[in-house]
């Protein structure tokens, strides 16, 4: 009796524990893939855990009396057998990492070098405003939104170059549709991470870093700088909104429309940024 209420418990438990670790609902193509990967190695290493737990405290209350412990018998079965096991749990670890790791929306492969093709740089000219830079990922469609984020102590500026559109505030993008993010920096390090959308890339001075990412729920979600960059680096905050289609539309339009201000924005920042950038904190 006490046998079987020990093994309800237990399944009980278990039950408990894969409920408390099922993954949220994704809110980007990013994040579905890490949540997902992540569920996967739980799914795996909880039984493996608990398995290790009951057999630690049978074996604690099964000889807690023995006071003449003897050494252990070999045993090649056993012995085989969690090394097999051991290197199949391995096996799937590293084909799960390497699906996702390999993944385009994680990581993305930069073709903007010397020796990329032409398509590709024509792809990606429009999009950003240093040509020279090297880093940048073309789209694979043209239909993609290509998003420059150009970082500085302590601020951000999102430039839509080809809607001729500047915002130091606010990161806006479709919903369901392809969107790159073409990052780099005018001073230091700095790092741009929106945890619920899975989105974390650094932003390099000199250089390009590209994110490809698809959010599939529209929303704000808060975006912030993950390298520390001096004495102003927790003030680097800004809103990343997610609207539908149409939405978006009206939003470059009404910018569009503001255009003189955004340009005049554009340039206060720069121009505030210069003594900083000459005499970095």
């Amino acid at each position: 009796m006490n046998k079987t209420r020990l093994g309800r418990y237990a399944l009980l438990a278990v039950g408990l524990v894969f409920v408390a670790t099922e993954p949220v609902l994704a809110q980007s193509v990013n994040a579905d893939l890490i949540y997902e990967l992540n569920a996967k190695l739980l799914y795996v290493a909880i039984p493996i855990t608990l398995l290790v737990q009951v057999i630690l405290v049978y074996t604690v209350w099964r000889f807690r009396n023995n006071d003449d412990p003897q050494p252990t018998r070999e045993n090649r079965r056993l012995e085989i057998t969690w090394t097999l096991a051991t290197a199949i749990i391995l096996l799937f670890v590293g084909i799960a990492s390497y699906t996702v790791l390999g993944n385009p929306a994680i990581a993305l492969t930069p073709d903007a070098g010397p020796s990329a093709e032409p398509q590709a740089q024509q792809g990606i000219q429009p999009a950003v405003t240093h040509p020279n830079r090297s880093g940048a990922t073309a789209p694979e469609t043209q239909k993609a939104i290509q998003i420059e984020i150009d970082a500085y102590q302590w601020g951000w500026e999102f430039i839509y170059p080809k809607a001729g559109v500047n915002s130091s505030s606010e990161l806006v993008i479709p919903a369901n549709k392809p969107v790159y993010l073409h990052i780099t920096s005018r001073d230091v390090i700095h790092a741009v991470h929106v945890p619920t959308l899975g989105l974390k890339q650094d932003a390099i001075p000199g250089q390009y870093n590209t994110i490809k990412t698809n959010a599939t729920k529209p929303g704000s979600y808060q975006l912030y700088c993950a390298e520390f960059c001096g004495s102003g680096h927790s003030k680097m905050l800004a809103n990343m909104t997610v609207m539908p289609q149409g939405e978006y539309q009206s939003w470059l339009d009404e910018q569009k429309s503001g255009g003189s201000n955004s340009s005049a924005s554009g340039s206060a920042n720069s121009s505030a940024i210069a003594p900083v950038a000459a005499n970095p904190a």
